[in-house]
């Protein structure tokens, strides 16, 4: 009788081999992968700080004389121009006097003008000419004296911008160290605010800075650097920086405190996703998918990274705009391996195709 052994090894052992065949994966089939292209952008370092908002232009109002106020024409926070009258100080006697010194300029001049007549006919001396166009430069003198004494008495905005609020009533005693209200030409902003001196070299006058401030919530408002002060600090090791930023709409106000990020050695730089990098060490590398004789492959290229922003990596050296690097499908391929690309950087993602091999 024969023996049934042999066959009924072979039979045990052809499920185990076809089961082998269908584990193993062909080093020749096509991986899906989703990619994205290396593309040049805006770039810059971004450095935070905390600063504090000025006017462009402010002043405390006061007067120039102790006297009181005779009238008030102007309301709390109000806005007005160069030159608009505020407040008017009591000047009942610089008027009286003004009236009078115009008199005498009159009469001067009249005594001037006849002796000048005289002594062109000869009837009259030169000297006497003289001591008329003094007694005129006198009397002149005096006019603008007491005019400029009067002008004190009229309190005006030097220049464009919105008032605070009033201190004084009609009536009030005022001296010249009393407060009559402020004024704050709030046009442009400055934004004062430190930074450490590391970044000393990369500072300049016309950097890009972003602000914002709680009260506005995530609203950011965009300025450049004016200055940079001479000296550091000795004790923080800080610089001093002053930034302008345009507040056509009046939104911002003295005295705010913003969050500022202040857009240090801006730059065009290659990026790529985050997700493209891969590290191994210190070295860190990325796969990309190039043309080759049997289609599209993937090929494993050292670069060296630099700054860092949320899902995006800034690349030094290695690559060039244009590459095609791969974010996902990372575990299936290997270098030189066909690839297969789903989808190209926002086009729709066919996310169970790509979708990474558990651990």
């Amino acid at each position: 009788m024969p023996s049934l052994r042999p066959t009924i090894r072979l039979l045990t052992v052809l499920p185990l081999v076809a089961a082998a065949t269908l584990a193993a994966p062909n080093p020749a089939s096509a991986v899906a992968v989703l990619v994205a292209e290396v593309r040049s952008v805006p770039w810059a370092e971004r450095v935070e700080a905390l600063g504090t908002l000025k006017a462009n232009e402010s002043v405390n109002i006061t007067a120039n004389v102790t006297e009181t106020i005779s009238a008030i024409h102007f309301d709390d926070g109000q806005r007005v121009k160069e030159g608009d009258i505020l407040v008017e100080l009591t000047s009942v006697e610089q008027h009286a006097l003004l009236d009078e010194a115009q008199v005498r300029v009159g009469e001067a001049d009249r005594q001037y003008e006849r002796v000048k007549a005289l002594v062109a006919q000869g009837a009259a001396s030169e000297s006497l000419l003289d001591e008329r166009k003094r007694d005129l430069d006198t009397a002149r003198a005096v006019l603008v004296a007491i005019e400029s004494r009067l002008s004190d008495r009229l309190i005006k905005a030097p220049f464009d911008g919105v008032l605070g609020l009033r201190n004084v009533s009609r009536g009030t005693l005022v001296e010249p160290a009393d407060t009559i209200t402020t004024l704050d030409d709030d046009s442009f902003m400055k934004l004062d605010f430190t930074v450490p001196s590391v970044f000393m070299n990369a500072l300049a006058p016309g950097l890009r800075i972003e602000a914002r401030a709680a009260a506005y919530g995530d609203r950011t408002f965009e300025g450049v650097v004016r200055g940079v002060d001479s000296r550091v600090d000795p004790v923080t090791r800080s610089l001093q920086v002053r930034a302008l930023i345009p507040n056509p709409e009046r939104t911002l106000k003295p005295g705010l405190l913003m969050r500022v990020e202040l857009l240090v050695d801006p730059r065009d730089a290659l990026v790529v996703p985050e997700a493209a990098i891969l590290h191994q060490g210190q070295n860190h590398f990325v796969q990309l998918v190039v043309d080759g004789d049997e289609g599209l492959t993937s090929e494993r290229r050292e670069v060296r990274i630099g700054a860092r922003k949320p899902g995006q990596v800034e690349v030094r050296e290695g690559l060039v705009q244009g590459d095609r690097v791969i974010v996902h499908g990372h575990l299936k391929v290997r270098p030189g391996q066909p690839v297969e690309i789903l989808s190209t950087d926002d086009a729709p993602i066919d996310t169970p195709a790509v979708k990474e091999p558990a651990a």
